[in-house]
């Protein structure tokens, strides 16, 4: 199935000094979105006890709050977990308490109007846990990066290198941005959508790097920013396949999955579509402002052993 013929070529790069400029904007306001609002970690993150109890009917949020509240838990997290009448409530540390006593506490607060509430489950997570995570996630994607610049600079040339580790980097911190003014809860699934955000967009800039290095190496004559919107061009189609097959399952995932993986799902859904357009934009538009040409990519001569010796007469 062919959505672009191979002989037509779309200008890609036309709009490049526009999109680095709304991408600028947008890692500008990421940043101001983390800085301020900071993201709302997940009881893996900041430790604490996680309550889940079921409820014969529709429960009422605002009333479980003020229920709470009066029972001296008003910091906690009140929410719907998969149907009206789950719910989810999560409760901050409390020092010298154990999770099984705040967990009957918040029974007997919950069925002190008569009520019929069932105990689901009860988890509690420490707060050292919760800061080694932490600091593992943050470390995690920081190795990956560096990893990926190395892998990058030897398999091709450190100015394709930059210029996907630019892409990785504009990703995550639109992705995590996302998540910090909209305050969705960033837990251990959310994390590794993170990191698979890094993986499908890399694979997403090898597979048109790899066509521009070869057409800088076929095309004989043509200009950088003509081969890279040939190669654009040529790697569309596939693109286009990988990202909308990738995106129905997300969909799907999204509205069916549950409340466990709808973090999940959503960093992927905005990774995926921000890692198709950075693929397009960032990484080759950084790989151009770097200045790449076809001497930079063309295969070293190896002069043979005797080349240089007079013939024999």
């Amino acid at each position: 199935m062919q959505f672009l013929s191979l002989n037509h070529t779309v200008n890609f790069m036309r709009l490049r000094f526009v999109t680095m400029i709304l991408s600028t904007i947008l890692i500008i306001g990421s940043i101001t979105a983390l800085a301020v609002n900071k993201l709302n970690w997940g009881l893996d993150f900041t430790g604490g006890t996680l309550i889940e109890v079921g409820y014969d009917q529709s429960a009422d949020l605002e009333a479980i709050r003020s229920e709470l509240a009066n029972a001296n838990f008003i910091d906690a997290v009140v929410q719907n977990f998969g149907s009206s009448q789950d719910v989810l409530i999560r409760i901050a540390p409390r020092e010298g308490v154990k999770a099984s006593v705040i967990g009957e506490q918040v029974l007997t607060a919950l069925r002190s109007k008569g009520e019929t509430v069932e105990m689901r489950r009860i988890e509690f997570v420490g707060p050292q846990v919760g800061e080694e995570l932490t600091e593992q996630g943050g470390l995690a994607m920081l190795v990956a990066l560096i990893c990926i610049l190395i892998y990058v600079a030897m398999r091709f040339e450190w100015r394709f290198a930059l210029g996907s580790v630019s892409a990785l980097v504009h990703d995550v911190i639109l992705t995590l941005g996302l998540f910090a003014f909209f305050q969705i809860e960033f837990d251990l699934t959310v994390l590794a959508a993170v990191l698979a955000v890094i993986g499908y967009s890399l694979n997403d800039t090898i597979v048109v790097f790899d066509r521009i290095r070869e057409n800088f190496r076929k095309i004989r004559k043509g200009e950088p920013v003509e081969i890279v919107n040939i190669s654009l061009s040529q790697t569309l189609n596939r693109t286009i396949i990988t990202s909308l097959t990738t995106v129905l399952v997300l969909v799907a995932l999204f509205y069916k999955g549950g409340a466990l993986i709808h973090g999940f799902a959503t960093a992927l859904l905005f990774g995926i579509v921000v890692g198709t357009y950075s693929s397009i934009y960032i990484a080759s538009s950084v790989a151009l402002a770097l200045g790449i040409s076809k001497e930079d990519l063309m295969p070293p001569q190896v002069e043979k052993e005797g080349a240089d010796l007079d013939p024999l007469p």
